[in-house]
């Protein structure tokens, strides 16, 4: 049966311009300032405080551009001559030496272009040429193939129309294997080793070491050295030079080449802290709030229209679009405005709540802090906490930081103190650090130790600290 009632509900929606607000305030510098640019773009009302105002000051005197106030818009008042506009009340340190320039990058050649250059130089039919294309072409990043081989037969069957056996396949794979770096294309790590080992000169040390790795892998990889002493009868000495060789070898071939092919990010930080007479002094990165304002071209527009007598239809339907692109500059140089005071009012916070670390640099005076803390002395959303922290960073005395890094949920000492979880892992770092290497503790002895320094840890909370410092288990940490 239907029927038909009136209801009446509060809900709660972002507008637009809200939303927009809000990925206004998760961009980066970098980022924003991409936004930027896109805006002046596209709307032709704005120009940014870079703009040469030298040929509008011959024609204009009383200036060729006007900022736009946070009121609403009044055509009236954008017609209307003012005799010194705001912006020429304000102090310009903008120098045309300090503009950023954009730094070109080599484009460089891939790893995977180097790999078939170097094949380029092997006599092959067409294909064999084809099979070890392919196998190039299943080359990851760090150097490997990680297919079986009988998955690499398939696929040549099926996008290829090459009918192969696996040992054809076999036999292309050493071609692959004899191109630069030593180790590329191999099939696990145990291999990758070995063909680096193979290219050294034949020394005993490495001749040992291809034994070690090719009969005794395993027992090597979990460290278990006695077995390896008994197995190859050989003295402690034999083993530290041979493990000493294997350290020296790459397990990712090709990471370093890729790698340096790659184009470097360059961080911008968008706030900077300074110790001036013993005080921190949180500055927003100039690059993050542009002088923004009303173009001098549409000022000229305006005039015009303001001049004439008469008023004809496209005078007016040009005036409503001027009218719909100011309303637009004024909403964007307001959540501009927005966006710089939630970005320092959020990190002038986080700056006096660690204030300690800022003052000595010392990580073990980070105090616990978790977005809700921040959101509370601010009075704003979490959400907005998260966006502010997720991808800024902040230059201080010790090195370029992401403010996220400074959240930390707490732990309780044994006096009843909170304390960060990154005061734990440092000290949990100097231990394995200072540990005796040739019988490292394990996980319960390092949670005895930290309790023994006043932190309550479990021994499975020690585990998941010490995996997240890049530690392994005790016994791989063990030296001869």
């Amino acid at each position: 049966m239907l029927e038909q009632k009136l209801e009446f509900k509060l809900s709660q929606k972002l507008s637009p311009q809200q939303i927009q607000l809000m990925k206004l305030i998760q961009l980066n510098t970098l980022s924003f300032e991409q936004r930027l640019d896109r805006e002046l773009e596209e709307n032709p009302a704005l120009a940014n405080g870079k703009e040469n105002t030298s040929e509008q000051d011959e024609d204009h005197p009383d200036d060729g551009s006007q900022i736009i106030e946070t009121e609403d818009i009044n055509i009236d008042e954008y017609l209307s001559d003012d005799e010194i506009p705001e912006y020429r009340l304000r102090s310009n340190n903008y120098n045309t030496d300090d503009e950023n320039k954009h730094i070109p990058y080599a484009a460089g050649i891939s790893f995977h272009q180097q790999l078939m250059t170097q094949l380029d130089t092997f006599s092959l039919s067409d294909q064999d040429y084809k099979i070890a294309s392919f196998l190039v072409g299943s080359i990851d990043d760090s150097g490997y193939i990680r297919r079986e081989i009988m998955d690499v037969v398939d696929d040549l069957a099926f996008t290829e129309n090459i009918f192969i056996s696996k040992e054809k396949v076999e036999e292309m794979l050493k071609i692959v294997h004899k191109l630069d770096p030593a180790g590329v294309g191999a099939l696990n790590l145990k291999q990758c080793l070995l063909l680096q080992l193979k290219r050294k000169k034949q020394t005993p040390t490495v001749e040992l070491s291809i034994k070690i790795l090719s009969h005794a892998f395993d027992a090597f990889s979990k460290k278990h050295y006695k077995n390896i002493l008994s197995k190859f009868s050989i003295t402690d000495q034999q083993l530290k030079d041979s493990i000493s060789e294997i350290e020296k070898l790459n397990p990712k071939p090709g990471g370093s080449y890729a790698s340096s092919t790659k184009i470097n990010s360059h961080i911008v930080p968008d706030f900077s802290i300074q110790i001036i007479d013993g005080e921190l002094v949180l500055q927003l990165n100039n690059r993050n709030a542009p002088q923004l304002h009303i173009s001098g071209a549409y000022k000229d527009m305006l005039s015009t229209y303001k001049d004439s007598k008469i008023k004809s239809k496209d005078q007016q339907e040009a005036v409503q679009f001027i009218k719909q692109k100011l309303d637009g500059a004024k909403w964007f140089i307001d959540a501009i405005q927005q966006r710089n005071h939630t970005l320092m009012v959020t990190m002038e916070h986080i700056m006096n709540f660690q204030k300690e670390y800022f003052l000595t640099g010392n990580e073990q005076k980070l105090k616990p802090m978790i977005l809700k803390d921040i959101a509370q002395r601010i009075q704003m959303d979490i959400s907005t906490v998260s966006r502010v922290a997720n991808s800024k960073y902040v230059e201080t005395p010790y090195g370029t930081k992401l403010l996220k890094s400074f959240f930390s949920e707490g732990i309780s000492t044994t006096s009843g103190e909170e304390v960060s979880s990154i005061e734990v892992r440092k000290s949990l770092e100097l231990l394995i650090e200072e540990e005796n290497k040739k019988k490292p503790y394990t996980d319960d002895q390092l949670a005895q130790l930290l309790r023994d320094k006043g932190y309550k840890l479990a021994r499975r909370t020690v585990a998941k600290y010490r995996e997240g410092i890049g530690a392994p288990v005790a016994r791989l940490r063990k030296q001869l």
